[in-house]
């Protein structure tokens, strides 16, 4: 008997059979691809993982577990991690780290510090947490989630995340640029972290995420590439007060830029040679 398609699976097997030519030949295809798969992988595994969050509601500690998993997102997108200044992490310690922030793809770079880290949160934009099992699962995870626009009320949650930092002896992770920016430089800093820490006397950590130099959202743009993450080492805040604010913000992002450039610099010229 003669088998016939239907026009939906003609299409469906003709869009699969053209699927290696687009991913070669499609910068916009590549692009949107990579990070359906990136959301795909992270938003499943953490729908897995929900029950084993459950067990322990708003412990930090659970962001190590679904780190395990999360990161192998990495190899699915071509992005490979290198870690620097691990030595610096003193787990018995609390800090307010502070990081540049360039894309949603910084996420994997934490994952991977996250082993190391063990009882470290963070700041998020609050409609993250309506991220279907992701948003749940971050919130299980002890996340802080913050809406801007109600500046008093995002002061409170933070000034009680503080206190929880210092009472567990745990990090609190916050972006001070405020807004995702990977165009080659460490925009100006919101003061919303260093107040933190001056008002609590705990350490500003710094760390710092090399250029995405294979990653492009203008001309949509996403190739396999390397990134190297910095931890420098802490800056004290004892004895400080507001007054010292700005001198604070200022010695954190020159320190940042400079490692920023001198970590992107070979990266960089390595991608060009390698074109």
């Amino acid at each position: 008997m003669a088998s016939f398609y239907s026009y939906p699976e003609l299409f469906l097997a003709g869009f699969i059979f053209t699927l290696p030519f687009l991913y070669e030949k499609s910068n916009v295809f590549r692009y949107y691809l990579k990070f359906f798969l990136y959301y795909a992988y992270v938003l499943i595994t953490c729908t897995v993982l929900l029950p084993v969050v459950l067990l322990y509601p708003r412990d930090v500690t659970n962001l190590v577990v679904a780190s395990r998993f999360c990161r192998y997102a990495s190899h699915i997108v071509g992005i490979e991690w290198e870690l620097r200044g691990l030595e610096n992490w003193n787990n018995e310690e609390c800090y307010i780290v502070i990081s540049n922030h360039q894309s949603s793809l910084d996420i994997l770079g934490m994952f991977e510090m996250w082993p190391r880290m063990k009882r470290c949160t963070v700041v998020a934009k609050r409609p993250l947490m309506f991220a279907g099992a992701f948003g749940f699962g971050a919130w299980c995870s002890g996340l802080v989630f913050i809406d801007r626009l109600k500046t008093e009320k995002a002061r409170k949650l933070m000034k009680q995340a503080t206190e929880r930092v210092i009472a567990e002896k745990t990090k609190l992770w916050v972006f001070p640029e405020g807004a995702r920016y990977n165009k080659g430089s460490i925009q100006p800093f919101k003061k919303g972290a260093f107040y933190l820490a001056i008002d609590a006397q705990i350490p500003i950590m710094p760390v710092v995420f090399s250029q995405y130099y294979f990653l492009d959202n203008d001309t949509k743009t996403f190739e396999p590439g390397k990134v190297v993450i910095t931890t420098l080492p802490p800056i004290p805040t004892k004895g400080m007060t507001r007054n010292d604010l700005e001198t604070l913000s200022d010695m954190a992002r020159q320190q940042m830029t400079e490692v920023f450039n001198e970590s992107s610099k070979d990266l960089v010229r390595q991608s060009k040679i390698a074109m």
